[in-house]
């Protein structure tokens, strides 16, 4: 195969057709996905300054009892993991999980770290930093947003609970959101582009094949068959009508010299 035209031409046409397509699916892929996980964690960051919103009337009233209504609720939500509430201490003071009330945050796991690395606490992060995901006990992927609470004016004067003005941050609020859709998204997306890189070969190298055997293999195949025969038989055939230019102009010239060859070899008898 590699040794005929045709093969040393749709070979290399085909594996650079198919390199590119796959190429590209892969960079188109990749953007895809990190554009999913970026709007993933806006959503969870949108999500949790709702839930601090929400629950910031009920720390200024002390009222435990709505403040631990609202986490609950919005816990039983369908693709919500966890969401705590807990303190500078890092014990979780509200939780969706009534298992998790009272228990100490461990400060150098994954989402507490990123603050607690250095002598003192970061207070200020950004939307990505305060992105990470992990896999739960249930073995389901979890992206989860760590959010302070930052105390206020309002929390500072509040006469329920007065806290120190010099005191950046009361607690720290904790969700987390299931992936299990995003990866079922991706999973499909990824199926879809290996169909549609599969369709777009066949259909590419199949189009670039047909237009290559109609227009120069068939009428090279043509031009040979002629040589051959007019090689072969004692009268010249005339050559093949509606060749390519460039060939036409070949079988012309072989057809002109076979001519001049044949007048010389009568005359020489």
């Amino acid at each position: 195969m590699f040794t005929t035209l045709a093969g040393k031409a749709l070979v290399p046409v085909g594996l650079a057709v198919s390199g590119f397509m796959v190429v590209c699916c892969l960079i188109l892929y990749s953007v895809i996905r990190e554009d999913l996980h970026r709007s993933e964690i806006v959503h969870a960051t949108n999500l949790a300054d709702t839930i601090l919103k929400s629950t910031r009337y009920a720390m200024h009233k002390s009222d435990r009892e709505m403040l631990a209504t609202i986490i609950r609720n919005v816990g039983e939500q369908k693709g919500v993991d966890h969401v705590r509430i807990f303190n500078k201490k890092g014990i979780v003071t509200f939780s969706a999980k009534a298992g998790e009330i009272n228990r100490q945050v461990d400060k150098n796991a994954e989402g507490c770290i990123v603050c607690h690395k250095g002598s003192v606490p970061v207070t200020n992060l950004g939307t990505m930093q305060q992105a990470r995901t992990f896999r739960n006990p249930e073995g389901m992927d979890v992206m989860a947003i760590t959010a302070p609470i930052y105390n206020g004016l309002d929390c500072s004067t509040a006469a329920c609970h007065v806290h120190p003005p010099d005191q950046k941050i009361l607690g720290t609020l904790d969700i987390g959101l299931s992936r299990a859709e995003l990866n079922r998204s991706l999973k499909l997306l990824s199926i879809q582009m290996i169909v549609f890189t599969l369709m777009s070969l066949i259909l590419t190298i199949g189009g670039v094949t047909a237009l290559l055997m109609r227009n120069v293999f068939l009428p090279i195949q043509r031009l040979r068959t002629y040589i051959d025969s007019a090689t072969i038989k004692t009268d010249i055939p005339a050559p093949p009508p509606h060749l390519p230019h460039d060939l036409d102009i070949i079988a012309a010239n072989y057809y002109k010299v076979i001519m001049k060859s044949s007048i010389k070899k009568e005359n020489s008898e």
